[in-house]
C-alpha cells in the first residue's frame, strides 16, 4: 500500500490549473509526493515541475473499452506497482477511472469522492478544491479538516531550460527583450466544426471587435509587442484578425506554441488579454495581469483566474438571454484594460459591461 496521495483529475489545461489549489495543500498535509491521474498531452509539462508533484499517470481516452486500450492496460499494471492509497477523485463522472483503480487494488474506502462534499452554489473552484483537499477518506476517518487562513489559489513555476528556450525564441523572432501583451482569442468551444457564430458558441467574439482591442492596445503600448496565442487549429481565426487590424508588430505564434513555451510567455509578459480559457488561469497563476471575457456572471462566479500577486479582472455580458460576449463591446474591454493599469488597481475584480 502505497502512503502517497493520489489526485484524480481528466481536466483540461485550465481545470489542471486550479486544480493545483489541492495539490499543494494535498502536499502540505502528508508531507508527502502527490501522484496525478490525468489525461491529454498539457498534463505532464504542465506539472510535472511544480513543488509536490510525484508520478504523473495518463488514461488518454475513458470511453475506449479496456480490452481494446494498451494504454489502459499499460496504466493498470503501473498502479498495480504503484498499491493503492488515499486517492481523491475530481471528476463528478468518474466511473471507468474508478473500475481502474479498483481492479488495480484499490477499494471504496480509499476513496474521496465529490459526492462527499456539501455543494455551495457558485463557488469558486479554488475554494470548492480547498474544501474537498481538506477531506478524508473513509479509510482515513473521514475528517473534514479546517481551512487555512488565506485565499486559495493557483500557483505554478517555470522551468529554468524553458526560461532560456524562451529568450532564444523571442529573439529570433525579433523581439528580444521588449515588454509585449499577450492576447488569447480562441478556444475549444470556438474551434469545434460549424460556424463560429452558431448559438451553442458561447464565447464567440467577432474578429472585428478582437481587431480593435488589437488597435487599442497598440494606442495604449506603442512599444509593446502584441503575441496572440493558441494552438494550431486557431492560427487560422489569429490571421484574419491580424489581416483585419493591420498593425506591426503583432504575431500570430499559434502554430508554435507549447504548454512550456506558453508558462514562460506568461510569466514575463506585460499582461494577457483572453477569453475564457486554459491560458488565462496559466497567466495569473503565474503573477500576471489578466483580463478576462466570460459569457455569464455565474461562469466568472466560478472561474474567475487567481493567482499569488495577479492583477485580475473579469468582464461579463449583461445577464439578460443566453450566455453570450456579444454584449461586450471593444470599448468595454479597453476601458477594464486600462483599470488594471492604475497603481492602485485592486487585486482581482468583476466588472459587468453594462
Amino acid at each position: 500500500m502505497s502512503a502517497r496521495p493520489l489526485l484524480v483529475r481528466m481536466g483540461a489545461l485550465g481545470d489542471m490549473v486550479l486544480m493545483t489549489v489541492a495539490l499543494r495543500l494535498l502536499h502540505a498535509r502528508f508531507g508527502q509526493p502527490v501522484d496525478i491521474l490525468g489525461s491529454g498531452p498539457w498534463t505532464r509539462p504542465l506539472l510535472r515541475s511544480q513543488p509536490g508533484v510525484g508520478e504523473i499517470y495518463l488514461l488518454r481516452s475513458r470511453s475506449h473499452p479496456f480490452l481494446l486500450s494498451p494504454n489502459q492496460w499499460r496504466l493498470l499494471r503501473a498502479l498495480r506497482q504503484r498499491g493503492a492509497g488515499p486517492t481523491w477523485l475530481f471528476d463528478a463522472h468518474n466511473d471507468k477511472t474508478r473500475w481502474l483503480l479498483q481492479r488495480a487494488g484499490w477499494v471504496d474506502e480509499q476513496f474521496a469522492s465529490l459526492s462527499q462534499l456539501p455543494d455551495i452554489a457558485q463557488e469558486h473552484f479554488c475554494d470548492r478544491w480547498q474544501r474537498f483537499a481538506l477531506l478524508d477518506p473513509p479509510a482515513l476517518g473521514g475528517a473534514r479538516h479546517a481551512p487555512p487562513d488565506h485565499e486559495a489559489y493557483p500557483e505554478l513555476h517555470v522551468e529554468a531550460r524553458s526560461v532560456a528556450e524562451l529568450s532564444s525564441w523571442l529573439e529570433a523572432l525579433g523581439i528580444g527583450n521588449r515588454p509585449f501583451v499577450l492576447i488569447q482569442v480562441g478556444n475549444k468551444r470556438t474551434m469545434r466544426r460549424g460556424a463560429r457564430q452558431r448559438r451553442s458558441n458561447t464565447k464567440f467574439w467577432p474578429e472585428g471587435h478582437w481587431a480593435e482591442v488589437l488597435r487599442g492596445l497598440r494606442t495604449l503600448h506603442p512599444q509593446h509587442a502584441l503575441l496572440l496565442l493558441g494552438v494550431p487549429q486557431e492560427a487560422a481565426l489569429n490571421d484574419q484578425i491580424l489581416s483585419i487590424a493591420r498593425l506591426s508588430d503583432t504575431h500570430n505564434l499559434a502554430r508554435e506554441m507549447t504548454v512550456l513555451r506558453l508558462m514562460a510567455l506568461a510569466r514575463r509578459a506585460f499582461g494577457m488579454v483572453s477569453v475564457d480559457t486554459g491560458p488565462a488561469h496559466v497567466a495569473a497563476a503565474l503573477g500576471g495581469r489578466v483580463l478576462t471575457l466570460f459569457d455569464s456572471r455565474e461562469k466568472m462566479n466560478m472561474y474567475l483566474p487567481r493567482g499569488p500577486g495577479a492583477l485580475v479582472r473579469g468582464l461579463v455580458a449583461p445577464s439578460a438571454g443566453a450566455p453570450s460576449l456579444l454584449g461586450i463591446s471593444p470599448t468595454q474591454v479597453l476601458d477594464a484594460w486600462r483599470s488594471l493599469l492604475r497603481p492602485q488597481a485592486d487585486p482581482i475584480a468583476a466588472v459587468a459591461a453594462e
